[in-house]
């Protein structure tokens, strides 16, 4: 537990970039309201703009595809071509308006992605033949990191503050990670070495593409999808030691968990009590309270995601800084609830059909 735990309420300064005006960063929320060709909706922007206009030091998009073989959904925000730079260019203007930083979460869905939307087959690390999915040659890795860099480049274009790499969850970067299947014998399989460097590529090359004032971020899972916690663990200390991230963003599913298997204590202290230079950490999971907030940053962490609280309420950050008993409403909640909280009827129903009892 850190000895000089800041407020919630204390601006956070970065390596590049300018600082958040809190510790309340909006978590990257699959939402499916984009155009089906990847374009912002309107309805996409006004939800993010909420959450601006709501407090939160920093608004992050929804994982955005960075070329349509990555394409995971219906109605995924896309950042793959220059067609996705008009209203990209508009979310970012007006998010600053609102006085909240601004990032595009980047993404490859790998042989999670849907064959359907982009004329298939998956791709991965490895072939899976049940999984309508092919390994990338060794060619066509180095074009997946040219792809995250190019929409890295195309988010600082569109005025962007910086963009995060999601490399959590089991999608493209999560299963190059994968020490049950990425065998690959080319440089990018093996140990964790040749498992990390599809990532570590991804970020010296963002890094070196784009300016010194563009923040660049990280999403991984500490465990699960194949990663043992103590690769996970080790994985997160080889990142923070690059000292190329402004901050490492750790999606824990709940950050009161304890880890899987036979490990002591939380799974939060696994991982704050790296060493971290310049680079500030992130927690996510089930923050949902000005007290579980605050607990994060007691822990040792820098700032908190949050997730379900900001659908709940698009202001939680400005609720949480001006009440220290505040806790999100009880679910289930009503359609018109989340209606007045900027959800649109598109948000809902993804609600309604995948997660229980969220929606009455």
């Amino acid at each position: 537990m850190s000895t000089d735990v800041p407020a919630l309420s204390a601006p956070l300064d970065l390596a590049h970039g300018p600082a958040w005006r809190n510790r309340f960063a909006l978590a990257p929320l699959t939402n499916t309201q984009s155009h089906a060709d990847g374009t912002l909706s309107e309805e996409e922007e006004r939800w993010l703009v909420a959450r601006g206009e709501g407090g939160f030091g920093l608004v992050m998009t929804c994982a955005a595809h960075v070329s349509p073989a990555g394409q995971a959904w219906g109605g995924q925000l896309g950042i793959a071509t220059d067609d996705h730079l008009p209203g990209l260019t508009r979310l970012a203007t007006a998010l600053r308006a609102t006085g909240a930083v601004s990032s595009v979460q980047l993404h490859h869905g790998g042989h999670r992605a849907d064959p359907a939307l982009h004329g298939g087959p998956n791709v991965s690390a490895w072939d899976a033949p049940d999984r309508h999915t092919r390994a990338l040659t060794t060619a066509e890795v180095e074009g997946v990191v040219a792809d995250f860099v190019a929409a890295a480049v195309r988010a600082e274009r569109a005025g962007f503050d910086g963009a995060e790499i999601h490399g959590a969850h089991g999608y493209l970067i999560g299963q190059f990670l994968d020490p049950r299947s990425n065998h690959r014998t080319d440089g990018y399989g093996g140990d964790l070495t040749g498992r990390a460097r599809l990532l570590l590529e991804i970020i010296s090359g963002i890094r070196a593409a784009t300016g010194p004032d563009f923040q660049l971020g990280l999403r991984l899972t500490p465990e699960g999808y194949g990663v043992p916690l103590p690769e996970g663990r080790k994985l997160a200390a080889m990142v923070l030691e690059t000292g190329a991230l402004d901050y490492l963003d750790m999606s824990l599913w709940d950050v009161f968990m304890a880890p899987r298997g036979d490990h002591d204590g939380r799974l939060i202290e696994y991982f704050t009590d790296l060493p971290r230079g310049t680079t500030r950490l992130g927690v996510a999971g089930k923050v949902l309270s000005t007290a579980d907030a605050a607990w994060c940053l007691e822990q040792g962490a820098d700032f908190v995601s949050v997730g379900v609280g900001a659908i709940l309420h698009h202001d939680f950050a400005a609720r949480a800084l001006a009440d220290p008993a505040f806790a999100a409403v009880a679910r289930p909640v009503t359609r018109e609830h989340l209606l007045g909280e900027s959800v649109s009827p598109h948000f809902i129903d993804y609600l309604a059909s995948g997660w229980e009892d969220f929606v009455a």
